[in-house]
This record gives structure tokens, C-alpha cells and sequence, in this order.
């Protein structure tokens, strides 16, 4: 039995014995371990590096944040008052940097400051008007552009102006606009009737830097021809606006792309202007005089001017109907009377 056991006491030594070597390669991968916990341990640092300058960042947002008239506002219970306007002007002045300075590619920002109910109205124009429109253009689309007009001079003085798109710009026409009424004495048609062709035109002149010789004469011959309408109308605004019933053409265009150059009521008035003697009225002529004037209402739907001219000719259609009414009456009240005193004698 001993025999037997000694070479089993034996047998386990000997493997102990060959690990040696074995152990002896084990350094080598403790020292990847150990690299790689030194790597998990510098990433570790560079995390919290990371956290403690964004923390210290947020906490100096949160600082600058606290220091904002916005939250001064909000959290001064005695000074409420003040710090609802306080929020109101920053409302209008990040919608402004947001908008682009003042409106947007064809927008007109609106805020109310007096009410306590504060809204902000961004008010869409026309295409055709963008931020780089010459501002007199853009005050012209939003005061002028589209309003029924009925007075003779303001008519003459559009229906020329009209006339020079053929070789000015709106943007140049309304920036030399002072010249032009200069010129031409205001647009009094009978006034600019008297004007002597030749002297107007003479180079040099004042009136040769506005439009070429032929187009300075046609806006004379026209003020003839005015004085001849008006003679037979009453007013040439009459006239005019006898074409479409003394009511303004709504078109309710959505797109830039649905207005057009010229209509067949510009064409019928162009063909009837040319037979009386007017010059430089041709059919685009006229339709842009007619959509200046507000015979024809082409600002877009979404345009925040459209409303307010369709509103002004209803208001203008409503004051005529009760100026007829009333003249009818003054015509109708007469012959009762002369009736009466008949029928008694």
C-alpha cells in the first residue's frame, strides 16, 4: 500500500513544479489590467473634469440668468407692475432680432405696450415687398398702394406716374416724387394744361432728369384732355370710375404669380382714353394706375392691407349710395311742395 501511495504524493509535485513558468508569465497580464484600469481610472478624472466645468458653467448661467430683468420681473412681487412692462419690451425686442429688425422677408411686426392684455401682431405684406425694398416703396405699399382715390389731382398725379414705369422704377419714381409735383405745379390739370411743351423740355431743365421729352409732353397733353373730361363728367374721378360702377374690383389673389400685367377693363378704358387724346395709356399703363389708385384691389389675401382697402371703398360705396339718397330727396321735396300749393289753388 505505501508503494502505491508515494507515486500519488508524488504526480502533484511535479505539475507544481512546471507552473513555475507559467507564473512567471502572469506580470505581463497584470500589467494589461493594471492599464487598463489606469485607462478606466483617466477617463474617469476626464469625467468628472467635464462635469465640474459644465456644472460650473450652469451655474453661472443660472447666475447671469437671475440677474435678467426677465426673472427680475418674475420674481419681484412688489414691483409687478414694472416688471410686466419690463417683459413686455424684451418681448418686443427678441421678436424684432427674431423677425430680422422690424419684419420679416414681407412682415410688419405690431406690438401694444398700452394695454394690459399685450399681443404681438405680425402683419403680412405683399410679396413683392422684402426687407431689401427701398423703404419709401415699402411706406408707399402700406399708405398709398390700393386706396380708393377720388380726387382729380391725386388721380392725374398716380395716372402719370403710372405712365413713367415705362422708363423709371417705383422705387426711383417715389424718391424723385418731389420733383415731379415741382414740375408739374402740384398735378392741377389745368395748371399743367398751360405748361409750354418746348420750355419744359429743355435739357438741363429740371423736368429733363425726371422722364425722356416724349413722355414729359404726353403728361401735359393729358392734362388737356382731363380738363375736357372734366367738363363733360363733372370730374375726371367720375369718369374713371364709371368703368367698374363706382365700386372697387376685390381680385382676392393668394399668390403673386395670379396678378396680372393687364385685365379687359384695362384694355376697355386704355382703347377709350386713347380716342379721347391721352397719350401714354396703354393697356399695362393703365391697369398699374388702376391698381394704385384702388379702382382694383390686388393686394394679396394674406397681405394685412388687404382688408383695410376693401373696408375703406365699402366705406366709400356706403357714403355715395347716402349722398344720392339725400340729393333725390333735395329734388324730390320741391316738386311735393309746388304740388301741394297746386292742388290748394
Amino acid at each position: 500500500m505505501k508503494s502505491i501511495r508515494e507515486p500519488e504524493n508524488k504526480e502533484p509535485e511535479k505539475p507544481a513544479t512546471k507552473k513555475k513558468p507559467t507564473n512567471e508569465k502572469q506580470p505581463p497580464q497584470e500589467t494589461e489590467s493594471n492599464n487598463k484600469s489606469k485607462k478606466k481610472c483617466g477617463i474617469g478624472k476626464f469625467v468628472v473634469l467635464r462635469q465640474k466645468s459644465m456644472n460650473a458653467s450652469c451655474s453661472s448661467y443660472a447666475s447671469s440668468e437671475s440677474s435678467s430683468p426677465l426673472s427680475r420681473a418674475s420674481s419681484s412681487s412688489s414691483s409687478w407692475s414694472s416688471g410686466r412692462t419690463a417683459v413686455r419690451r424684451n418681448a418686443v425686442m427678441v421678436r424684432k432680432k427674431q423677425c430680422g429688425g422690424g419684419g420679416g422677408e414681407n412682415e410688419v411686426l405690431v406690438g401694444d405696450n398700452s394695454t394690459d392684455d399685450f399681443q404681438l401682431q405680425i402683419k403680412k405684406r405683399c410679396v413683392w415687398v422684402t426687407p431689401t425694398t427701398d423703404p419709401s416703396y415699402a411706406t408707399f405699399h402700406d399708405e398709398e398702394w390700393g386706396v380708393p382715390v377720388h380726387d382729380d389731382k391725386k388721380l392725374f398725379e398716380l395716372l402719370s406716374l403710372s405712365g413713367a414705369l415705362a422708363e423709371l422704377t417705383w422705387p426711383l419714381i417715389l424718391n424723385k416724387r418731389h420733383i415731379f409735383r415741382e414740375v408739374f405745379l402740384d398735378f392741377d390739370p389745368i395748371d399743367v394744361s398751360k405748361l409750354n411743351e418746348k420750355r419744359i423740355a429743355v435739357p438741363g431743365s429740371p423736368a429733363s432728369s425726371l422722364l425722356s421729352e416724349l413722355k414729359l409732353r404726353s403728361i401735359i397733353e393729358n392734362a388737356r384732355q382731363i380738363c375736357k373730361v372734366t367738363d363733360e363728367f363733372g370730374s375726371f374721378d367720375k369718369y374713371i370710375w364709371n368703368f367698374v360702377n363706382h365700386k372697387p374690383i376685390i381680385s382676392q389673389f393668394r399668390y403673386s404669380r395670379q396678378v396680372p400685367v393687364k385685365t379687359p377693363k384695362a384694355e376697355l378704358i386704355s382703347k377709350d382714353l386713347v380716342k379721347r387724346g391721352f397719350r401714354s395709356v396703354s393697356p399695362t399703363v393703365i391697369y398699374s394706375f388702376m391698381q394704385v389708385a384702388g379702382v382694383t384691389n390686388d393686394h394679396l389675401i394674406n397681405c394685412f392691407r388687404f382688408q383695410e382697402c376693401t373696408t375703406k371703398g365699402e366705406a366709400r360705396v356706403k357714403d355715395d349710395y347716402l349722398e344720392a339718397k339725400t340729393k333725390v330727396k333735395e329734388l324730390e321735396d320741391p316738386i311735393d311742395v309746388g304740388l301741394s300749393r297746386a292742388v290748394d289753388d
